[in-house]
C-alpha cells in the first residue's frame, strides 16, 4: 500500500497511522483501508445497546479527502438500517456536509463512536435521515446479521470479541459535543426512493402508501374553486368600470 502514495503527505502519514492502530477488530466497531486505495475505509459497527438498533451489525464506506485530517471524511452506510439512506452520504457535524464543525483532533475511530452514540437520536428531518419505527428497525437490525460485502464478506465476522479501549477525555468530550450539535442543518426530507420503498415494504409485506392527509384532495379542491371565484369577481368588476367609463 505504502509505495503508491507520498510518504511525506500529511493525510498518507494520518492514515497509515490509524490504520495501525485500527488493524485489531473489536467487538464494537472494526475498520480498515482497501487493498488499493488508502482513501477508501470499510468500516463495520455493531448498534447501540437498549435501543432498536441493539443486535444489529452495519456496514459502510469511509472517504477520505487529500486534505485530510485538515477536511472532514464522507461518512456512507450500506446495510438497510432505518435510521440512515444507504448509499448515501450521511448528513452530521464530523462529515463533509459541515466543514465549518470538522476537527483535525477527529479519527476514524472517534468518527466511529459518534455514529453509533448518533443512531437513536431523532433524525429532525435531516439530508438522508429516515424516520421508520422502532419495530421495523428492530427486524432490519436482525436481518443485519447476515449482510455480505462485495469487499469483505460476511459482516458479523469483522467483529472481535476484544473489547475497545477506552474513550479518553478528548474522545468523549468530542463525542459529546457532535451529540448535543445533532444533525442542526435541517432540510427537507426527499421523497422516499425506490430502495427505501422495497425495503419497507420487505418488512411490512405490504405496498408502501404516501403519508396523505386524508382532507389533502378535498382542501385543495377548495383552494382552487377559491382562487376561481376570486379572479371571477375582478373580472366582472373590471368589466363594470370599463362599460361605465365607455358609456361616459
Amino acid at each position: 500500500m505504502e509505495p503508491q502514495y507520498n510518504s511525506k503527505s500529511t493525510a498518507v502519514k494520518r492514515l497509515m497511522r490509524e490504520a495501525k492502530e485500527l488493524s485489531e477488530p473489536t467487538d464494537e466497531y472494526s475498520a480498515h483501508p482497501l487493498e488499493d486505495n488508502l482513501f477508501e475505509w470499510h468500516f463495520t459497527m455493531r448498534g447501540p445497546q437498549a435501543s432498536e438498533f441493539e443486535g444489529g451489525i452495519y456496514h459502510g464506506r469511509i472517504l477520505l479527502p487529500t486534505e485530510y485530517p485538515m477536511k472532514p471524511p464522507n461518512i456512507i452506510l450500506l446495510t438497510p438500517n432505518g435510521r440512515w439512506e444507504t448509499n448515501k452520504k450521511i448528513c452530521l457535524s464530523i462529515s463533509s456536509h459541515h466543514p465549518e464543525t470538522w476537527q483535525p483532533s477527529w479519527s476514524i475511530r472517534t468518527a466511529l463512536l459518534a455514529l453509533i452514540a448518533f443512531m437513536p437520536t431523532n433524525g429532525r428531518g435531516s439530508l438522508g435521515a429516515l424516520e421508520y419505527t422502532p419495530e421495523e428497525r428492530l427486524i432490519l437490525a436482525k436481518k443485519s446479521r447476515n449482510w455480505i460485502c462485495d469487499c469483505c464478506g460476511q459482516i458479523s465476522n469483522l467483529l472481535a470479541n476484544n473489547k475497545a479501549k477506552p474513550l479518553t477525555k478528548e474522545e468523549s468530550e468530542l463525542i459529546k459535543s457532535v451529540t448535543f450539535k445533532g444533525e442542526e442543518a435541517a432540510v427537507k426530507v426527499s421523497k422516499p426512493s425506490d430502495q427505501q420503498k422495497q425495503e419497507m415494504e420487505a418488512i411490512n409485506e405490504e405496498p408502501v402508501v404516501n403519508n396523505i392527509s386524508p382532507n389533502f384532495f378535498k382542501e385543495a379542491l377548495c383552494s382552487d374553486i377559491g382562487m376561481y371565484l376570486i379572479y371571477l369577481i375582478i373580472a366582472l368588476i373590471s368589466i363594470l368600470v370599463a362599460r361605465r367609463f365607455y358609456s361616459a
